[in-house]
Parts: C-alpha cells; structure tokens; sequence
C-alpha cells in the first residue's frame, strides 16, 4: 500500500506519518516514509524567485527519483508513506498512492508556524507568503478519494 499525505508547509504531515508508521509497525508491517523534500534537484537547477531559491513550486522536486524509489521500496515494505506539499501536482506520482491524506490548517495558522521555522533561517514575509500561494495553486489534493485532516 502507497499512503500520500499532502498539506501546506508547517501542516504537521511529517508528524502524522510518523504516526501512522508507529501503528502500523505495532501490527507487524514493515513501513518506510519519504519525503518530497529528499528529492529537490540540486539548488543551482532550481529556478529563483526575487533572488531566492524557488523551493515551492514542482520544478524544484526530481519526481522521476521519487516515484522510481516508492515502487523500488514498495517491493520490499508492506507500505510506503510519502508525504511533501507538493506530491499532489504530480500526476504519475498521484496516481502510485492507494490513499490520500490531506492534512489541512488554515492561512494564519501557516502564518504563524512558518515564522517560528527556522530550519533554513528566518524567511522574509514576502517568501512567507509565496509559499502559501505556491501551495494554493501546486498542493491542492484531487477531487478524489482524499482523506482530510484538521
């Protein structure tokens, strides 16, 4: 079974998938998790926004590694669990996920997370808010047989 959990940036899909592989582990299944931020092109093949690296829009992530390694692994897991705020704007990916998961949170919640996420350092507004838009046109999840989370 290939699970996808899509959901805006600081959504929690990193903590439900986690979730979700601790169950399944406590019932015997092997499962393994990848995330779309593991497969972004090298940062010089990414496209710039206003001078910064342009990380939210589908052109910054290698699709073709990604699906090739969840039906590499599918082989070799009861299931595999992708998750990314972009997994749903791949169609060829889409289409590999037996379920989809959509974790919702509303804009100012964004807001708020992604402020206080200082992975990659402190994000001007402006990114802040290109992020949210990027999701809005590029994460959306299908019209089908979609699970949401609040």
């Amino acid at each position: 079974m290939i699970i996808g959990i899509g959901g805006s940036s600081n959504s929690g899909k990193s903590a439900l998938a986690e979730t979700l592989a601790s169950y399944f582990k406590l019932h015997n299944k092997k499962v393994v998790i990848f995330c779309q931020d593991d497969y972004t092109f090298p940062t010089p093949e990414i496209p710039k926004i206003n001078g910064h690296t342009d990380w939210e829009i589908p052109e910054s992530i290698d699709f073709d590694k990604l699906i090739d390694t969840v039906k590499s692994e599918l082989s070799k897991n009861d299931i595999v669990i992708v998750e990314g705020h972009l997994i749903y704007s791949s169609p060829v990916l889409n289409k590999t996920f037996d379920k989809r998961i959509f974790v919702n949170i509303d804009k100012d919640t964004f807001f708020k997370r992604k402020r206080l996420d200082l992975r990659w350092g402190k994000e001007p507004e402006w990114y802040i808010n290109h992020i949210w838009e990027s999701f809005l046109k590029y994460g959306q999840p299908p019209d089908n047989d979609i699970i949401f989370v609040d």
